[in-house]
């Protein structure tokens, strides 16, 4: 072979030559499972509302308290300043009645998001939430029979609390039980176990409250199954904290995993996920989670519904996006909520599961009947 010499050759390329390097260099993309810059901005963004919205719902109720006060009795109770005689009753209020009530407006809210997401996810459906798998009503049933039995009434609301928990996890066991096959959790029958057993638990509910004698137990009863943060202190704090952390963080980890379920047993099974295993984690996920928040809140339907859907319409179904976002539109919106329910007919106090339903319902369908909204993200 005849040796070629580059320089007698124009049309031959030259290694050593240099070449201009495009101007306008490809932007990065985001790493498979990493968050997307608009959903940290996003995040970023709902935060200091979401600080600001439980600051002003501990300056408004039947008796407004000015928010530069409100602001400053908080202060007081983190730095242990002292007060004036005639400021002890507002400092009450704030720290010991309105304070804990928007945290746990916030805790609640933020874990029936994240729940809500998680429960849509392992039924594949659209209409799926918390409560969907019966796990409210068995808690209800619970809650019932020691507000009017008056079993474990010495221990006040924590009797109330854990017997709604134990109830919760019965009826979950319950639901497991009935709607496991030996391919695992069916989504389909998972929902009508829970559905038709939720009638079960209503009815036994109703019983008792009609049963009941004294009328003041009965009202109780119906206040708690519409959802109440009444009760809220300081005590229930952390075990809400606790349900929402753990939630949160398990969700976002298995974000993934929960994109590939979405697109049906088949296709995870061929990319080594076992859809059994991930639903039956799930499923008690939800069990636990919805236990816990029930427990303190009682039933407030709607958020772990609609939230899903709005964060789903607005930045597409991956799930890492939306157990980021779903969370803190939830707390936003529950603690709003909250603080309308206790200031629309002061003194008296509006169940906030009666304020989340006549919210809730027209906002999904305004959802549905958007042109930009299908199952799964936007056109």
């Amino acid at each position: 072979m005849i040796p070629i010499d580059p320089s007698t050759h124009p049309s031959a390329p030259d290694a050593s030559a240099s070449y201009p390097r495009p101007s306008h260099p490809h932007p990065r993309r985001p790493a498979p499972g990493a968050v997307p810059p608009r959903v940290r901005w996003a995040a970023l963004a709902l935060l200091p509302i979401l600080a600001a919205s439980i600051l002003a719902a501990t300056s408004l109720g039947a008796a407004a308290i000015p928010l530069g006060e409100a602001s400053g009795y908080i202060w007081a109770a983190i730095t242990g300043a002292q007060l004036p005689r005639e400021q002890f009753t507002d400092y009450t209020v704030v720290t010991s009645i309105r304070l804990p009530r928007a945290l746990l407006a916030a805790l609640v809210g933020a874990g029936l998001g994240a729940l809500g997401v998680a429960a849509q996810a392992m039924v594949r459906n659209p209409l799926a939430d918390p409560f969907i798998l019966g796990i409210s009503s068995g808690a209800s049933v619970g809650a019932a029979a020691v507000i009017a039995l008056g079993t474990l009434a010495s221990w006040g609301v924590y009797g109330l609390s854990i017997a709604a928990f134990a109830s919760a996890l019965g009826a979950s066991t319950i639901v497991y039980l009935l709607a496991r096959t030996k391919e695992g959790l069916a989504p389909t029958r998972l929902i009508l176990v829970g559905v038709v057993l939720s009638f079960g638990f209503q009815g036994l509910t109703s019983a008792i409250v009609f049963f009941e004698p004294r009328g003041e137990a009965a009202r109780t009863v119906m206040f708690w199954l519409l959802g109440s943060l009444g009760g809220a202190s300081w005590s229930h704090i952390p075990v809400a904290v606790g349900a929402v952390v753990i939630t949160v963080v398990v969700l976002f980890s298995r974000a993934r995993v929960l994109d590939v379920l979405s697109t049906g047993d088949a296709a995870s099974l061929s990319m080594g996920i076992n859809p059994k295993t991930v639903r039956t984690q799930l499923f008690v996920l939800v069990a636990l989670g919805t236990g816990v928040l029930v427990a303190v809140s009682g039933t407030i339907g709607f958020v772990g519904l609609v939230i899903p859907h709005i964060v789903r319409m607005v930045v597409g179904p991956a799930h890492r996006a939306m157990v980021v976002l779903a969370p803190l539109i939830g707390a936003i919106l529950l603690v709003w909520v909250d603080v309308f329910s206790r200031s629309i007919v002061p003194p008296r106090e509006l169940p906030i599961g009666v304020v989340t339903a006549l919210l809730g319902v027209p906002i999904f369908v305004l959802i549905i009947r958007s042109s930009r909204y299908v199952y799964g993200g936007s056109r």
